[in-house]
């Protein structure tokens, strides 16, 4: 009996032993100064004790980190950390130390708290040479990212403004340009600024080196500072929500159409017909002859071989629809009423979709690729816009605000049966129906909101497709500042497995620089 009971000892206390260790990891002190920053320590469960320390010679800081990873609903790594409030800014050049997991990290970060599911915004550089703004947005929620399109950058920057926070990088003898990766995320109170370190192993450490490390408290955004904007063209992933940035200017251009040999992205900046390749690096103009006040509503026919582009150039300088090859060439007018806006194409390729302003009243209209008289489908009071075929040619999507508020809605290509799709507490605007039938995406805002304005909150909701109806919950795809330009046509990859679309940025423009 005593020897049954000395062993029960020795197992409870060894087991003591063991979570003691890793609960003094988890709780590890995080008094000790280390550099400009007031503590550090281990967040999250980790299996190895981490260590923050600061070189003053060459004001340096380097962080050893254990911790399975920093992602879904927990994170685990070593921070140094110091508490701040308002807008904030955290600039550093970040070198992984060891050759270890391609997903280790090294991070600039905003955290709400020391719990391991706090809110939290990073910028992360991975030992793959992938840099990306991560996220949690809500405590104990999945995390997100952004990848950006620059990789292995010199320089890496997180910024605080308001409820907004973004990621800049430079490339090899560049300054820092805003990434075109930003995020809504609200921080209450005191937040914790700091760097960080994750070894994506928990059986494993890793080390990172924090160079030219500057941290600066931001004077509030007010009214009176001179704001620039930037637009970015991002892809966000249907199975995983990961956004990638392909393409941020400090200009202003609007709704991707993805090719259809998916080799590439078409948008319009400018008044002009711009196409990107999938893979990045500079836009080149289509031409698209006389019209050169191109809007935000074109697309492609569905064999790729055409462009329906809406443009007010010529006449009454109202919309017009026209066609041009896709690679450009001189355009053939198709519809004679003004203002007509290009929204979708028949399955067959013979047909045309588009709301016109007839008579004070913006109604959706259907014409035949050769032009000629319209078809007249809606005339309910009230603005319908957006229309789009599903693959199959059985309906239209389109949207409408008869009920009060601008809600989805479908009917038949010969305007019959109009139903309702979607009935909630959000606006929602712009359906656009994957490719193989199973998906449709829109874009919604807030209930308070009027129309579809640029620089609003906004949301890219999907939901599931099933006999042409929602099957299941709508999810948010993604959150983002936009609105007008962001997916005013349709932007599905031609594998249904990604969008496009455009998001924006407005950023003071004292110490920004332009790539």
């Amino acid at each position: 009996m005593k020897i049954r009971i000395t062993i029960c000892l020795l197992a409870v206390f060894s087991f003591l032993l063991v979570m003691g260790s890793r609960t003094a990891s988890r709780a590890q002190s995080t008094n000790d100064s280390v550099g400009i920053f007031e503590g550090h320590g281990d967040v999250g469960t980790v299996l190895h004790r981490g260590s923050s320390e600061y070189d003053a010679s060459n004001h340096s800081y380097t962080l050893s980190g254990s911790g399975e990873n920093m992602w879904s609903n927990s994170d685990n790594f070593q921070f140094a950390w110091k508490k701040m409030t308002g807008d904030v800014q955290l600039e550093a050049i970040i070198n992984l130390l060891d050759a270890g997991d391609p997903h280790r990290k090294g991070v600039l970060m905003i955290r709400q708290s020391l719990d391991a599911d706090s809110v939290y915004a990073d910028v992360a550089l991975h030992g793959a040479g992938l840099a990306s703004l991560q996220y949690r947005d809500t405590k104990g929620g999945e995390t997100h990212e952004i990848q950006s399109n620059v990789a292995r950058p010199t320089d890496l920057r997180i910024e605080k403004r308001g409820d907004y926070v973004y990621m800049s990088v430079a490339e090899t003898g560049n300054r820092l340009y805003p990434a075109g990766a930003s995020m809504r995320i609200s921080f209450s109170g005191p937040f914790y600024v700091g760097i960080g370190v994750c070894s994506h192993n928990k059986d494993a450490v890793e080390r990172a080196a924090f160079e030219n490390l500057t941290m600066k408290q931001l004077a509030p955004t007010t009214p009176t500072v001179n704001l620039k904007l930037y637009s970015t063209l991002e892809t966000v992933a249907v199975a995983s929500t990961d956004r990638r940035v392909v393409y941020t200017r400090p200009e202003h251009f609007e709704a991707p159409n993805w090719t259809r040999d998916g080799a590439a992205f078409i948008f319009n900046e400018e008044g002009r017909i711009r196409r990107l390749a999938i893979s990045g690096g500079e836009p080149t103009t289509i031409d698209t002859g006389f019209a050169v006040h191109c809007n935000n509503d074109h697309g492609i026919s569905p064999d790729g071989k055409w462009l329906a582009i809406s443009d007010q150039s010529q006449g009454d300088h109202q919309s017009l629809i026209y066609i041009v090859p896709i690679n450009g060439g001189k355009p053939r007018r198709v519809t004679e009423k003004s203002p007509s806006y290009w929204h979708g194409w028949s399955p067959d390729g013979k047909t045309l979709a588009y709301p016109g302003q007839r008579n004070g009243e913006f109604d959706i209209y259907t014409i035949s690729t050769e032009g000629g008289e319209e078809k007249h489908l809606t005339t309910a009071i009230g603005l319908d816009d957006g229309p789009e075929y599903t693959p199959d040619g059985k309906y239209i999507y389109f949207n409408s605000v008869r009920t009060g508020r601008m809600q989805i809605w479908r009917m038949h290509p010969d305007g019959s049966a109009q139903e309702q799709v979607t009935s909630d507490e959000m606006n929602n605007w712009f359906p656009h129906i994957s490719p193989d039938g199973k998906w449709l995406v829109f874009i919604s805002y807030g209930k308070e909101v009027e129309g579809h304005p640029q620089n609003k909150d906004v949301s890219l909701r999907l939901a599931a497709l099933k006999d042409d109806k929602i099957d299941g919950k709508i999810e948010v795809l993604a959150k983002l500042f936009g609105g007008q330009g962001t997916i005013n046509v349709p932007s599905w990859s031609p594998d249904s497995k990604q969008l496009a679309f455009v998001s924006y940025e407005l950023i003071p423009e004292a110490g920004r620089a332009e790539k």
